[in-house]
């Protein structure tokens, strides 16, 4: 895909999020956890299906630690995030900058090392280990449908903790430039991160052991009651079902 086209996709994804939570308020932060639920199944069945398979194509014996790695890069970011990525809202009322910026520089981290593995199939054609067509959009698609929720659990914290409305967006828009931004540096890193140990294929495992931490956290969490509805049991399989599909 044209990477004018993805980057539009990747800033776009998020802002809509934003944008319906602005117009449509209660509404659409009522299906959150639907939202979730699906894209969950989906990146984990993609991980499963695409991503673990592609970064142990180079029978590297210790690239198992770098996704262990990711999921525990996964695990600390989390902690300044507070969860925001499964759906968790902890609103303060009037919060200052003190409270929001550990969150927004975790997610925006996690978005940065997102984006890099998407250089893969830029070059992909020229390497010998680039993504393939149905991974390249598999993996983006992961990510579309993972910063679409991300997008309306933030907004929705934001006008939840009185935040003026012109730097909710502010504050959004730069979430939704991290993932091409770190595309680009991708790019204009590539030749030397296939000089030095195909250090993109480890890139990705960090990015998969990611993938492996929110979709597991997501698909295991219950509701307030302890119990997995039915519902979301239907949307996960469906999620599952699709990224087979894809596959």
């Amino acid at each position: 895909m044209d990477n004018f086209y993805t980057y539009v996709l990747l800033s776009g994804i998020v802002m809509l999020g934003g944008g319906l939570v602005y117009f449509l308020k209660e509404q659409i932060t009522s299906g959150l956890k639907y939202l979730l639920a699906f894209s969950g199944a989906f990146m984990l069945g993609i991980a499963a299906l695409h991503l673990i398979p592609e970064v142990y194509a180079n029978h590297e014996t210790s690239i198992g630690i770098f996704v262990l790695l990711g999921f525990l890069i996964q695990l600390v970011l989390e902690y300044f995030s507070q969860g925001i990525e499964h759906g968790h809202i902890h609103a303060h009322k009037n919060a200052s900058s003190k409270f929001f910026a550990p969150l927004l520089i975790s997610l925006c981290i996690h978005a940065f090392l997102e984006g890099l593995p998407l250089a893969n199939e830029t070059l992909g054609h020229n390497h010998s280990h680039g993504f393939t067509h149905s991974d390249e959009h598999s993996f983006l698609i992961s990510i579309l449908l993972h910063k679409f929720p991300i997008a309306i659990a933030l907004m929705t914290l934001f006008i939840k903790s009185n935040v003026a409305i012109n730097k909710a967006f502010f504050w959004l828009f730069i979430f939704s430039l991290m993932a091409p931004l770190g595309n680009l540096v991708a790019l204009y890193f590539m030749e030397f991160f296939e000089a030095n140990g195909n250090m993109m294929n480890k890139i990705l495992a960090v990015v998969v052991g990611m993938f492996l931490h929110i979709s597991t956290t997501i698909l295991f969490e219950t509701d307030e009651s302890h119990k997995f509805n039915l519902a979301k049991l239907v949307l996960v399989i469906s999620g599952g079902f699709i990224a087979f599909l894809v596959a």
